[in-house]
């Protein structure tokens, strides 16, 4: 049982209703480039839209922050985040890889999250203090503590030249069991599920971290950025099984000039 049940269910819910618009335009559609240079598409729009209006029926009260513009002011000290489409390019050439986002903030924490990766079949759920679950099976994170076992996902291998500890990370790439790169959120969910071991996300934004961490963090893995902090705003972060958190700590702290 969890405090966030109702909000957990509201958020389910417009996942799923998202989910099935997203699949139903998928084929076909075209997208543009924004500001950034990453593509958009008439899909993540309106999966947006429709998630944002569920949430403010239900909970009038709540803020919103969303990938594509959504936004409100809270008056409850809470907010949603939302990412109608993780992963548009893998959603626009039909790779099953992307997942639609969306996390409740709470005075400043992450209390509940939904990751749905709908073309997998697999619904991630969590909240503060009652776990994390795969389709309503309990999921923890893997148990193993040393690289020569371990399974590193990165997003993406084309970023890996921009990371402050890359010398660090070249230099033992060998000891890693398997590396992969599959994409943002289906990498993480391997981290909660015990099916990987590190995942590393050079460049990332808020929408695409909020409820990655609650899953990953209520399945007993660790969630940081770079400088060590656990937050969605640092622009970049890490997760691992907690066997590997101390080795994976020293890995970015060698980094960092005397």
């Amino acid at each position: 049982m969890s405090n966030w049940d109702r909000e957990l269910d509201t958020a389910i819910t417009a996942s799923r209703q998202a989910a099935e618009v997203a699949l139903a335009m998928q084929t076909g559609i075209v997208a543009e480039p924004k500001s950034d240079g990453s593509p958009v598409t008439a899909a993540d729009k309106k999966c947006e839209a429709m998630i944002a209006a569920m949430l403010q029926e239900a909970f009038p009260e709540d803020g919103l922050l969303g990938e594509e513009g959504a936004s409100a002011t809270s008056r409850s000290g809470r907010r949603w985040i939302i990412d109608p489409i993780d992963g548009t390019r893998d959603y626009l050439r039909g790779n099953p890889l992307w997942a639609n986002l969306i996390g409740l903030e709470a005075d400043g924490e992450i209390v509940a999250g939904v990751v749905n990766l709908p073309a997998l079949g697999a619904m991630y759920v969590a909240s503060r203090g009652a776990g994390a679950f795969r389709n309503g099976v309990p999921i923890r994170a893997s148990r193993i503590a040393s690289f020569a076992e371990s399974v590193l996902c990165v997003n993406g291998l084309n970023r890996i030249d921009a990371l402050p500890f890359r010398a660090n990370l070249f230099q033992r790439l060998h000891e890693f069991w398997a590396v992969r790169s599959l994409g943002g959120a289906l990498d993480a969910m391997l981290i909660a599920s015990g099916q990987a071991e590190l995942w590393i996300e050079p460049h990332v934004a808020p929408w695409d971290l909020a409820p990655v961490q609650i899953v990953i963090e209520e399945s007993g893995g660790r969630f940081f950025s770079f400088d060590g902090r656990s937050t969605i705003y640092g622009g970049n972060c890490i997760a691992c099984a907690p066997g590997l958190e101390t080795e994976v700590r020293r890995l970015i702290e060698l980094s960092k000039p005397l």
